[in-house]
């Protein structure tokens, strides 16, 4: 899932390629989104990208001059903000009409030729837009770009009885955790050495509403290894993700899905020898060492699995395709052979089998008066009947027969 520094990612990726670039028309959704339609239209507009926390907003300016769809009464060109959720596997997509994803569900066109589309790809339709949207207000500040009014919003809130639950899941909440999710909360939690499992109110009182380590011009490497008041857990939510985004991410970049540096740099996270069990809420913890007091009873913990290059959604997708697609074949070779099977079969034997052979012949027998005739009834019976002997009854037909 895309977490914080993949979603600021992404909002450089889209200024990146959308600098300078003029877009058109209307924006296009895909038939089978459940998003909202974007009731925006105009013959020359820009688009800009702006991130917080696990939120990117799109902001669609028209150029002045140009034709627009969305005026005021006082006709004035207004701009639109369509504010994104990744969901589970959301990314941005700059290409040609021709090399268009296959679940590009929100599509924004250029004004030159040839014609190039921004899109929004989400394999799994978890994403959501909002059109005329805003930053979600029960959403914390920004872990990484706001991070001295998010460590004001937790410290003051820590009668809040979302700090009764374990640290690790009171990080999931983007109340006060905005922009950290599964891989992000792992990794903190393991350098820091804090059980996952501990009240998170026992671990974050205490803190100083001050980072002290912003004070440190030069931090030696002492109070790098010991848990201090410099190295606490609020700035350890600020400074991971922060790695992440200097070092590219997790693969985001769709012209360069390489991992190899990310699962370099993971030390905790679906990494060989650490330990795994689900939280209350049924996602994966992943840690090393006891778990802690809080940890559930009766959770399962989840099959161990060597770490695997992850690639992108569109790639997955195109896995589990072929695998359909082999079953697929494989049932079609299976019946055509069986096809094969029933259409080679041996000749049947000629002359006359028991049962059925034996009624054929019967068929052509002329009828016979007298003896020969009683003969032939009693072949019939006998084929009816199959072994069962013929009774010895008289009936007044034998009668008139045998006169």
């Amino acid at each position: 899932m895309p977490e914080g520094p993949e979603l600021h990612l992404a909002s450089l990726f889209v200024n990146r390629m959308c600098e300078g670039v003029v877009f058109t028309g209307a924006v296009e959704k895909s038939e089978v989104s459940k998003s909202p339609e974007v009731p925006f239209a105009c013959d020359a507009y820009r688009i800009s990208a702006k991130s917080r926390g696990k939120e990117v907003r799109l902001t669609l300016a028209p150029i002045k001059g140009e034709g627009v769809v969305g005026r005021t009464k006082s006709g004035a060109v207004q701009p639109m903000d369509v504010v994104f959720r990744f969901g589970m596997s959301g990314y941005f997509r700059f290409t040609s009409v021709e090399e268009l994803p296959k679940h590009a569900h929100l599509r924004f066109y250029t004004k030159e030729k040839p014609c190039r589309v921004l899109s929004f790809v989400d394999p799994r339709r978890f994403g959501r837009w909002q059109p005329n949207g805003t930053w979600q207000p029960d959403r914390g500040p920004c872990i990484m770009f706001e991070y001295q009014s998010f460590r004001d919003n937790v410290l003051q809130n820590l009668s809040d009885r979302a700090f009764d639950r374990p640290i690790c899941e009171a990080l999931l909440n983007q109340k006060y955790f905005n922009g950290i999710g599964n891989y992000l909360r792992a990794e903190i939690l393991y350098r820091l050495n804090i059980p996952p499992f501990v009240k998170a109110r026992n671990v974050l009182e205490g803190l100083q509403s001050e980072d002290l380590s912003k004070l440190d011009k030069k931090p030696t490497s002492k109070k790098l290894k010991v848990k201090s008041e410099g190295q606490d857990l609020l700035s350890f939510c600020h400074t991971v993700p922060l790695e992440v985004v200097n070092m590219g991410g997790k693969g985001y970049d769709p012209e360069k899905a390489d991992y190899s540096d990310f699962e370099a740099w993971l030390q905790c996270y679906y990494v060989d020898g650490m330990q795994s069990i689900r939280d209350h809420n049924g996602r994966t913890m992943w840690f090393k060492g006891d778990p802690g007091p809080m940890a559930p009873k009766d959770s399962k913990t989840p099959r161990a699995k060597k770490r695997i290059k992850k690639e992108g959604g569109d790639d997955m997708d195109n896995k589990k395709a072929t695998k359909r697609k082999r079953a697929e074949v494989t049932k079609k070779t299976v019946k055509q052979e069986n096809g094969l099977q029933e259409k080679e079969e041996p000749p049947k034997r000629k002359g006359p089998r028991r049962g059925r052979g034996s009624e054929k012949k019967q068929e052509v027998v002329p009828t016979q008066m007298g003896k020969g005739s009683r003969v032939q009834r009693k072949s019939r019976t006998a084929g009816a009947a199959g072994t069962q002997r013929p009774s010895g009854r008289v009936t007044r037909r034998s009668v008139r027969e045998n006169n």
